[in-house]
């Protein structure tokens, strides 16, 4: 291969770790592709090849030139280098922009025969502009053509009764019964909200709503899915706790026990849309699509954009989709902030006079007049919901200063709230957190221990099958129930502070105070938790999935990794569990979709562009009794409030065309 000195640049970096290698090699590709390429073009393709993997769906051209470091997310000690070459390629925007415009690996999406696409500024990998293409053209089709006509006097009816005055209620505006009302009218709704605001609450009322108002409610075909095994699970439970109740109120009008029995169990979405091994297509698509009326995605934050498209492409047209989700957790993993996009006008409502007419009509009310002041038809079909039932302590007081970045009255809170719920252990030191992993703090549910103890009281195996079998069944309930009242959170996974570190340190100590046996350092023992790192539909494990390794019924078997799907254990042969990790300690981001009874947040001592008002607020959010802060230095919370997390993305130009 012919190199050129902006290729042996781009792998110099990748050595020192500043690029990844991936990058370095797709502008190698590039080059190969094209040998005339200008070093401004192979620069501008490494650096978007090094944005999508921090989450950016393109590169924006204008920012990267006037800020190099700033757009790329790069370290100070690598800054320069980059100002550098930026300078000595394209000093001005323009001149960067006329080099990627001729550049023939360059096009303008109209074809599919060149792997880069410019779109005005922004700078995309092709399928990631085709993905916001299709996002958006879907949203805006589902959105603008509606769905079947709404008997309003009838809705209203139901909505009544499903949503009976509430003299408690602190908002005199019913934003739960409104949500569904506005579901009822297209094929396409959001409904957002922090936790404790009841999504699912609305959502379980929203399918009574449907099948009350389906001419064939038995015929009525819904599906339940979420990003995450745990989320799936935690969706289903709670749809089926909020609908069941509500038979006494509805009386002999709807048999919703019948109903619920209809709605299967809740999937992942890459299980719903038939994931294909080795590849990133899906069984499920527009010319093979999903046999499915109504489709509800709970923690739709985690929905990238990728899966967001082939979501929409299998979604028959005449389905409803409903997304629930935080727009203020972190965004997914992979490329994209969608539910971020597509929630931008939720906090103001910007509801028009049409939205109003119909809102008054089928429940009753008025909406607030802050809340009104027309916007594009999106907002229409967006709701958030405002008043949290869960969290009204010091957490949901917490969450929300820090949401709103008001760091003064956070750090107050942390500094008072030394009790119970909420705990500062600053400066942290790893073994100070390795103690909190082993029986948590004062006031504060247990930690690691907890399960460890349940794990020894094991059932005795008797000689009767069915009595042995219950009983076992039961006892590896309680041990994974007790598994998840507690979890280390951390911001990064390297390092003593992350979750590499941390999941080595409290295996070990734990190992030390003879509450873990692990014969030889072997990799697999009794009582490990683990976490599946990638989908294996073969095994019926998904990325996100969390077990506990025990040994069987019948004690002298070989481990087997035991899940929990709803109140049912369900296990797998540790020889086939070939992509999973250590559990003790995650990350924030795989915490989503999770709660636990307390929950210690991890903050490394060293500053970092991961560290985010979005982490700090999910972590805090994760947690269900008790919050504890764990920060290696005083400067990192006040650090993380002051850095929002920004995805370079075009899906909101193209929701507003």
């Amino acid at each position: 291969m012919t190199t050129t000195p902006m290729l042996d640049t781009l792998a110099d970096w990748a050595h020192r770790g500043w690029l990844r290698r991936l990058d370095a090699a797709f502008a190698a590709f590039l080059h190969d592709l094209d040998p005339e390429a200008r070093p401004a073009v192979l620069l501008a393709a490494a650096m978007l090849a090094h944005v999508e993997s921090q989450g950016h769906a393109c590169l924006l051209v204008d920012e990267f030139v006037a800020d190099p470091a700033g757009a790329t997310s790069w370290a100070p000690d690598a800054a320069e280098a980059l100002r550098g070459q930026v300078l000595s390629v394209a000093a001005e925007v323009d001149e960067l922009l006329a080099a990627l415009r001729v550049s023939p690996l360059v096009g303008d999406g109209s074809d599919d025969s060149s792997p880069l696409v410019l779109s005005g500024t922004r700078l995309y990998l092709r399928r990631y502009w085709r993905f916001e293409q299709q996002v958006a053209a879907q949203v805006l089709a589902r959105v603008e053509g509606g769905a079947t006509a709404v008997d309003v006097p009838r809705a209203r009816q139901w909505l009544d009764l499903l949503f009976p005055p509430q003299p408690d209620r602190e908002d005199d505006f019913d934003w739960q019964k409104f949500a569904c009302a506005v579901a009822l009218r297209a094929s396409f709704s959001i409904i957002t909200g922090g936790p404790g605001t009841g999504k699912t609450y609305t959502a379980a009322r929203l399918l009574a709503l449907l099948f009350a108002m389906d001419r064939r409610p038995d015929k009525l075909r819904v599906a339940l899915a979420a990003p995450t095994g745990k989320a799936a699970a935690r969706l289903k439970q709670s749809i089926e706790s909020a609908l069941l109740p509500l038979q006494a109120s509805i009386g002999d009008r709807l048999d919703l026990a019948e109903l619920v029995s209809h709605i299967h169990g809740a999937k992942t979405l890459h299980s719903l849309l038939g994931a294909r091994p080795d590849t990133r297509t899906f069984r499920a698509d527009a010319a093979n699509p999903l046999e499915v009326d109504v489709l509800i995605v709970d923690e739709a934050s985690m929905v990238h954009l990728e899966m967001m498209a082939a979501l929409l492409q299998a979604l028959p047209r005449h389905a409803r989709l409903i997304l629930l989700g935080d727009k203020d957790q972190l965004a997914s993993v992979e490329a994209g902030a969608v539910l971020g996009d597509l929630c931008r006008d939720a906090e103001a409502g910007r509801y028009d006079d049409r939205t109003a007419d119909y809102a008054l009509a089928a429940t009753g009310q008025a909406i607030p007049a802050d809340f009104i002041g027309g916007a594009p038809g999106l907002a229409q079909q967006t709701v958030m919901l405002r008043e949290s039932r869960r969290f009204k302590g010091p957490i949901g007081q917490l969450a929300l200063a820090v949401n709103a970045g008001r760091l003064q009255p956070a750090a107050a809170l942390l500094r008072s709230g030394d009790g119970p719920e909420l705990h500062v252990a600053q400066p942290a030191t790893p073994a100070r957190v390795v103690r909190l992993a082993l029986e948590g703090r004062e006031g504060a549910p247990g930690g690691y221990a907890t399960y460890l103890r349940e794990i020894a009281a094991r059932p005795a195996f008797h000689g009767d099958e069915t009595a042995d079998r219950e009983a076992f069944d039961a006892w590896v309930v309680r041990v994974l129930l007790a598994f998840e009242r507690f979890r280390l959170l951390c911001a990064v996974r390297e390092g003593e502070w992350g979750t590499e570190g941390l999941n080595t340190a409290v295996e070990r100590a734990l190992t030390a105070a003879g509450l873990l046996e692990r014969p030889g350092h072997a990799a697999w023992y009794e009582g490990r938790p683990v976490m599946v790192t990638r989908n294996d539909a073969g095994v019926g494990v998904f990325n996100g999935d969390i077990g506990i390794v025990l040994r069987p019924l019948r004690a002298d078997g070989p481990l087997r990794a035991y899940f929990l799907d709803g109140a049912v254990p369900r296990s797998v042969s540790v020889s086939r569990l070939a992509q999973v990790e250590t559990a003790f300690a995650m990350t924030v981001h795989k915490s989503q979709g999770s709660e636990f009874e307390h929950t210690v947040l991890v903050l490394p001592p060293e500053g970092s562009r991961v560290l985010s008002r979005e982490l700090v607020y999910t972590g805090i959010t994760r947690a269900r009794l008790a919050f504890t802060l764990a920060s290696g230095a005083p400067g990192r919370f006040a650090q993380a409030l002051s850095q929002r997390t920004r995805r370079a993305s075009g899906l909101l130009d193209l929701l507003s065309e």
